[in-house]
């Protein structure tokens, strides 16, 4: 039998699980998020590994379940500027004001930790989707930051929340934006045998 935990309190990644179908539970991480690279998709491989590694650490892998740990941390970029979750309204604001009517990329790391016949292995990778916004202004931005949607988002938006009235266009996988690039994620499980 296989279990598959999320290493997230992530609602959203909930949600895209249930949606292709999979059974898990859910362990969120305890530790605070230490950045230690300064390129994109280093640090969200990095820190979704941090993540995953945590949970995988409390398992004894003595059973004979197969046991899939699922760690994912998600960054927007732009022009440089490595943006995570906003500190406060104004920052979401800055945030914002600076990503609309521009281009720039969502990266979504994820580490899969498989516990199996007392053995383990451990598969990273990342997804890259570029989101194209429309112009908005900045009474718009504040209108949408006082709603508090972005304040638990990298970049300040939920592609999948109010804000999607603004998103033009993407280039890559819509999940990746979400939070969970559940698509390449199944393709890694396939190839591991898994699903």
């Amino acid at each position: 039998m296989v279990r598959y935990v999320l290493a997230s309190a992530s609602p959203r990644r909930r949600e895209l699980l249930e949606q292709i179908g999979i059974s898990f539970e859910v362990i969120p991480t305890t530790k605070d998020e230490i950045i230690t690279q300064s390129i994109p998709e280093k640090i969200v491989e990095s820190l979704s590994y941090d993540k995953a590694h945590e949970i995988a650490k409390s398992y004894t892998n003595d059973n004979q379940d197969t046991i899939v740990i699922i760690g994912a941390d998600t960054v927007v970029a732009f022009q440089g500027e490595v943006m995570g979750k906003p500190q406060e309204e104004a920052d979401a604001v800055r945030m914002l004001l600076k990503l609309q009517g521009n281009t720039h990329q969502v990266y979504t790391g994820v580490t899969l930790i498989v516990l199996q016949n007392n053995s383990e292995h451990t598969v990273t990778f990342h997804e890259r989707t570029d989101v194209y916004m429309y112009p908005v202004t900045t009474d718009q931005i504040k209108a949408y930051v006082a709603t508090k949607e972005p304040m638990d988002k990298a970049g300040a938006y939920g592609i999948q929340g109010k804000f999607a009235v603004y998103i033009k266009k993407i280039d890559g996988e819509y999940n990746n934006v979400v939070g969970l690039p559940v698509a390449r994620m199944m393709q890694e499980l396939i190839r591991l045998g898994l699903a």
